[in-house]
């Protein structure tokens, strides 16, 4: 078994990682101030239309995704994955400031709403290319045996960044009064949020390239390339993550908002649930990659599917109990069975894909899932509940998701072995186009 290569150093993993770190955190405050950015920005007499406003920028955002996975799927696949990497991560805490210096509503009237949804389609577009181009180099360098670890990495990352995402708020919200955190506390996040790019921009210029000289010469746009050849594939990559967006943006998003309103738990108090629960998502992140490199992706991904199945009903019912416990095992149970899901995500969409499309097909397979059924999530769960009275609506909508994605997991030896043949095919035939 050959080891991991030199190349795969702790700086090379943390340069490329921290950028994920600014991608989750800056995404993670958003949905946890949203109640707030609401009456900053979306002012109306009822509560829930101003939430569901809040909510939908956070969702826009993410519907820009498939924009920036078409800009940095090429520049990953034609340029290079360091320079897909710095641009993204300046872009995303350039967006980070502007927020954290925007006027509200009272000051500049309907501007600062559109102002808002603005920088958040921008940063949409930078991030497209974040998580999947720095786990593609990490992957790509890495070696055999040691792929879902490497991988696992860009997880690791992001889950500390939800981490940040929310202890920033709740720490913040322990130290200024409710009246100072709703008239400038909440700007704070978001302006420690752009040094964090500044920080890993500096990092990313030691970076080594690992796009091949070969990659380059294929002629034609990459992501017009995958998407006509390889839309298949795309579309299976999206059923596979389907439950890991979803279920991250129901217990870690939707669910703060609802139990913030329940009587005897503030904001704060919600957000110290999460903040728990998110650390022990990172710490078992890596577990997760070991376990993948030992024993395979598909059955690490079927007992995440599995335990999904028994415990979101369960659980579920224990996030809407009065008592911190109780919720806090609630949310614990559906954290271990969706931390399989962020792990190896990267690692088997990379695996999956030809390598002289990787960065256009893993962007277009990730984003594509997160902007249809990610940063949607915690509106639809919100208009379901309402809509239908029924609190278990979000349980139902999570079955569906894992079911769907079963369907791909049990393929997933198959599809890694089509992709690693297609490559061996097409270095023997360099005249075959891309």
């Amino acid at each position: 078994m050959t080891r991991t290569g030199s190349n795969l150093t702790p700086r090379t993993i943390v340069a490329a990682a921290s950028g994920n770190v600014l991608e989750w955190y800056d995404f993670t405050v958003y949905g946890f101030l949203a109640p707030t950015i609401a009456l900053h920005f979306f002012p109306s007499e009822n509560k829930l239309a101003a939430i569901l406003s809040a909510f939908a920028v956070l969702a826009v955002g993410y519907a820009a995704r498939p924009v920036g996975s078409v800009i940095f799927g090429h520049i990953g696949d034609r340029i290079g994955r360091k320079p897909a990497l710095i641009l993204s991560v300046l872009l995303m805490g350039a967006g980070s400031l502007a927020i954290a210096m925007l006027p509200t509503y009272e000051q500049i009237g309907i501007t600062a709403a559109i102002l808002l949804v603005t920088i958040r389609v921008v940063q949409g577009i930078s991030v497209a290319g974040e998580y999947t181009a720095s786990g593609v180099l990490l992957v790509e360098q890495a070696g055999l045996g040691h792929k879902a670890r490497a991988g696992a990495w860009i997880a690791f990352a992001m889950m500390w960044g939800c981490v940040l995402g929310s202890a920033v708020p709740a720490g913040l919200s322990s130290i200024l009064t409710e009246q100072q955190m709703s008239d400038w506390g909440w700007r704070i996040p978001f302006a420690l949020g752009a040094a964090v790019a500044i920080f890993s921009a500096v990092l990313r210029r030691h970076l080594k390239e690992t796009l091949s000289d070969s990659a380059r010469d294929f002629a034609g746009s990459p992501v017009w390339q995958s998407l006509k050849n390889h839309f298949g594939l795309i579309f299976q990559m999206v059923l596979l993550l389907i439950p890991t967006a979803v279920i991250y943006f129901v217990i870690y998003v939707y669910a703060v908002s609802f139990l913030s309103a329940e009587p005897g738990f503030s904001s704060a108090r919600a957000l110290d649930i999460t903040t728990a629960n998110l650390i022990v998502m990172a710490l078992f992140v890596p577990i997760c990659g070991w376990a993948a490199d030992r024993f395979g992706l598909r059955p690490v991904f079927l007992v995440s599917a599995i335990g999904t199945f028994l415990l979101v009903g369960p659980c579920w019912w224990l996030m809407h109990r009065e008592e911190i416990l109780p919720v806090f095992v609630g949310q614990f149970g559906l954290t271990l069975t969706s931390t399989a899901g962020w792990a190896l995500s990267i690692t088997a969409l990379t695996l999956m894909a030809p390598a002289h499309l990787r960065c256009s097909v893993v962007a277009l397979g990730y984003n594509f899932c997160l902007a249809i059924f990610g940063g949607t999530t915690p509106m639809v769960a919100t208009y379901l509940v309402h809509r239908t009275g029924d609190d278990y609506a979000p349980v139902y909508y999570v079955v569906l998701a894992t079911a769907l994605s079963v369907l791909v997991i049990w393929r997933l030896p198959a599809l890694i072995r089509q992709a690693g043949a297609a490559d061996v095919s097409r270095r023997h035939d360099k005249t075959e186009p891309a």
